[in-house]
C-alpha cells in the first residue's frame, strides 16, 4: 500500500511539473503579426513624437541605441527586442523608424510590459 502511495505522489509531481512548464512556455511563445508605426521609444514616451515628420529623428535615435517599439493600429505599444539567436530582423527594423510596417515575432508579457521578439519586418 505504501508503495502505491509513493508512485501516486511521484506521478502527481511529474504531472504538475509538466503543467507548470507548459504554462511558463506559453507566456512568451505567442506568434503575432502586428501592423503599425516603428517608434523611437525615448521620443514617444517623453514627447508623444510619431509620424513621418519625426522619422529622421526616430531613425537617428534608434540607431544611436534608444529603445524601439511599435505603435499598433489598435493603439497598443510593444517594446521590440532582438532574438538572441539572430538579431538581423531587429537590426533591419531600425531602418523603418517613423514608418508603417508589418512585423512578425514572438510576443511576451513581463511585469506589465508587452514585448515582441522581432523575426521579420516589411514596409506597408
Amino acid at each position: 500500500m505504501k508503495s502505491n502511495r509513493r508512485w501516486i505522489m511521484v506521478a502527481m509531481t511529474v504531472l504538475m511539473a509538466a503543467g507548470l512548464a507548459v504554462a511558463v512556455q506559453a507566456e512568451g511563445d505567442e506568434k503575432v503579426t502586428v501592423q503599425g508605426e516603428i517608434l523611437d521609444m525615448a521620443c514617444y514616451v517623453a514627447h508623444g513624437a510619431t509620424g513621418a515628420e519625426h522619422a529622421k529623428c526616430a531613425k537617428a535615435c534608434v540607431k544611436g541605441g534608444q529603445p524601439m517599439g511599435i505603435l499598433a493600429k489598435d493603439g497598443t505599444v510593444y517594446l521590440l527586442y532582438a532574438s538572441h539567436e539572430d538579431g538581423s530582423a531587429f537590426g533591419e527594423t531600425k531602418e523603418f523608424a517613423g514608418a508603417q510596417v508589418e512585423l512578425t515575432g514572438l510576443m511576451a508579457t513581463k511585469a506589465g510590459i508587452k514585448g515582441i521578439e522581432v523575426h521579420s519586418v516589411k514596409a506597408l
